[in-house]
């Protein structure tokens, strides 16, 4: 005997309780009356990942998507809306890069809340009388909203969960200055305000604007705990992207949301913004300008379930030593190479600020991990050091290299290697992305640790007596 059924107005509340992306629907026709919403597979996806937000999974998540894209209704307003429809007792602190579009975004999630057929879905959900601003509402169970600017003050106020939606604007975002500044806000303010800081959680949504943007400042952490959904206008290869019961195979050249934004509109903004502003924006690739050397189209990429299966002819490990571990010093780099007919593949990349005696152990311990046949280490002030104590203190086969030229003429001498196609990394990497970030700017990127680790290696790799030695080794 089957139970009683559910109307088609009580089994579409049902839905919307549990399902936020079709809260997501609901909320843009209230939002937008009279505009035609565009479903979409990626609203699905931020969706699955904001749930899992929700139940705990995680803890701090980026999105890089591209301007109009519904990610300020996705995540800064319906969002709110449902996790304070689910849980009265929320309390959620959400910034972006002005007060007044993060109190706009405010207004919109209250205008959820106070709609008929929100009020119908969550009955317990009620706003109070006497708190009730469009910078901060409060429930009668006392969570609430609270809007802020980046660099703005939240004292007193401590949330379970924090939003940052933009936190600069595209301007602001090619000031040094302002990039610094809204990093230390963020660091020193808005992550204090967290109640719980093993269990709360920070959620931040953005277009890329600069390889030293908040999002790139955050990546560039070694074990940062970030989980990061990044969504370009265009695929860059063919991946699978899977949360919670949504699943996609992005292919490569695939468009975002091509009933939205066709081929044709992309290639007129590209040409109307310029390729740098585009990279950024809508490819969550910003470069530096001046930048050039080497271009991305020469990029080859590969699973890691082709590359585990490779049978490599050596393995080799080019170090690229800092002077010392302090902040305005670079990273020390190792960067692990399989030789083989595929080509020269790039199979890890350990990055990081370490004082000499850790150093040396960090080398050791990545040689006992990969058992390469050969270390290149610069034969030069800051890597002397590490090459003599390596030959004293192990049997390991040290290479010491004396860079000929500079670091322009140097990569210069290797780009055609890279053209060529000869030189893989694998798809889904965690390192990839500040490594591409650093070829594509260099030679004004931030950093050029990891390309003088790769110019070494494959200045070397182009030798007569690297494959002498390769042979001899093996």
């Amino acid at each position: 005997m089957s139970g009683p059924t559910l109307s088609p107005t009580r089994l579409l509340e049902a839905v919307l309780r549990q399902d936020l992306s079709s809260f997501i629907a609901k909320s843009f026709h209230t939002l937008n009356p009279g505009i035609e919403y565009q479903p979409n597979w990626h609203i699905d996806l931020i969706a699955a990942y904001l749930e899992a937000v929700t139940q705990g999974e995680i803890k701090r998540l980026i999105i890089n998507m591209p301007p109009r894209a519904l990610k300020s209704v996705t995540v800064t307003v319906s969002w709110p809306a449902w996790l304070l429809g689910r849980n009265p007792a929320t309390r959620i602190i959400a910034a972006s890069y002005s007060q007044a579009l993060s109190t706009k975004h405010s207004v919109d999630c209250r205008a959820l809340i106070q709609s008929p057929w929100y009020r119908q879905l969550f009955p317990d959900t009620q706003l109070s009388k006497t708190h009730n601003q469009k910078q901060k509402f409060m429930t009668s169970q006392h969570g609430f909203r609270f809007a802020t600017s980046v660099g703005g003050t939240a004292t007193g106020e401590g949330a379970d969960i924090l939003i940052i939606d933009d936190p600069l604007s595209a301007a602001q975002a090619q000031s040094a200055t302002r990039r610094m500044r809204a990093i230390e806000w963020f660091e020193q303010t808005f992550m204090s305000r967290l109640n719980d800081k093993s269990k709360g959680a920070v959620v931040m949504v953005m277009q890329r604007l600069h390889p030293d943007d908040l999002t790139g400042y955050l990546l560039q952490k070694p074990e940062h705990p970030w989980t990061v959904l990044s969504l370009p206008a265009i695929c860059p290869y063919t991946h699978s992207i899977q949360q919670g019961r949504v699943s996609r195979l992005w292919q490569e050249g695939e468009l975002l949301q091509s009933t939205r934004e066709s081929k044709a509109i992309l290639d007129r903004l590209c040409a109307e913004m310029g390729s740098y502003v585009f990279s950024a924006q809508y490819l969550q690739k910003p470069l530096v300008s001046e930048g050039g050397m080497v271009d991305a189209k020469w990029f080859v990429y590969r699973s890691q379930e082709l590359i585990d299966a490779l049978e490599f002819d050596a393995v080799v490990q080019s170090w690229d030593t800092a002077i010392k571990a302090v902040q305005v010093n670079d990273y020390s780099v190792c960067m692990t190479w399989g030789i083989c007919d595929l080509g020269l593949v790039l199979l890890d990349v350990a990055r990081f600020q370490l004082e000499y005696p850790e150093l040396k152990r960090t080398c050791l311990l990545l040689a006992g991990k990969w058992k390469p046949v050969a270390l290149l280490i610069e034969d030069t002030a800051s890597g002397q050091s590490l090459l003599q104590d390596i030959r004293r203190e192990t049997q390991l086969a040290c290479v010491g290299i004396r860079p000929k030229g500079d670091k322009i003429s140097r990569l210069a001498a290797v780009t055609p290697i890279i053209e060529a196609g000869r030189v893989v990394f694998p798809k889904n990497a965690p390192w990839l992305h500040t490594l591409e970030q650093e070829l594509l700017a260099f030679p004004h990127a931030k950093h050029d640790d990891q390309v003088d680790a790769l110019s070494q290696f494959l200045t070397w790799s182009k030798q007569k007596s690297a494959r002498i030695r390769i042979r001899s080794w093996g």
